[in-house]
């Protein structure tokens, strides 16, 4: 399995797995699935400042995983949020692993220092996937995402993967990274 940045031409293979999230669960809290044009134009966006990246084998991608910002201010420069989707059939197979590995390996590289997960309560397999990696829950949030006719809750998560100095380090923008 090989993890590599994402590429707009990618949107194909990541909508068909997101897709099954969108409609079948509550994992996202996304109604209806984005068109490849959007979906596409979310990947070009993201890479400007963040790392998005998949996972693939002989050519078919198994797995994504992104990052994006927290808040929308200043002074949370230093905090992301990342998101995983994996393909449904292939769970198990150690896919996130791989992808939240190499994830902070590049959020370490730009200076970020916390990493959120915001995860629908109750999702033992989210959870404990994790726990796993060091996240702490530090909030639980009661009935504030409504989708399939039911209220669900969310919690989040947090790890720390850089000290938290003054001043902080600069950002480095991803795109802006020398990744050769």
């Amino acid at each position: 399995m090989n993890v590599r940045i994402a590429i707009p031409e990618d949107a194909k293979e990541l909508l068909s797995i997101y897709k099954y999230y969108v409609e079948n669960t509550t994992i996202t809290f996304e109604y209806d699935t984005p068109t490849l044009e959007e979906f596409e134009n979310r990947i070009k966006n993201t890479l400007v400042k963040y790392p998005y990246i998949v996972a693939e084998e002989n050519n078919k991608i198994y797995g994504y995983a992104y990052a994006s910002a927290f808040k929308g201010r200043r002074a949370y420069d230093w905090a992301v949020e990342t998101s995983i989707y994996v393909e449904v059939d292939s769970s198990k197979q150690g896919i996130g692993t791989l992808l939240y590995n190499e994830l902070e390996r590049y959020l370490k590289l730009q200076n970020i220092i916390n990493v959120n997960a915001c995860i629908t309560y109750p999702n033992e397999k989210s959870e404990n996937f994790h726990k796993k990696f060091g996240y702490t829950t530090v909030g639980h949030f009661t009935k504030c995402g409504y989708k399939f006719e039911q209220w669900n809750d969310i919690i989040w998560m947090e790890k720390f993967i850089g000290e938290h100095s003054i001043p902080p380090k600069d950002i480095i923008l991803f795109s802006e990274l020398n990744l050769k």
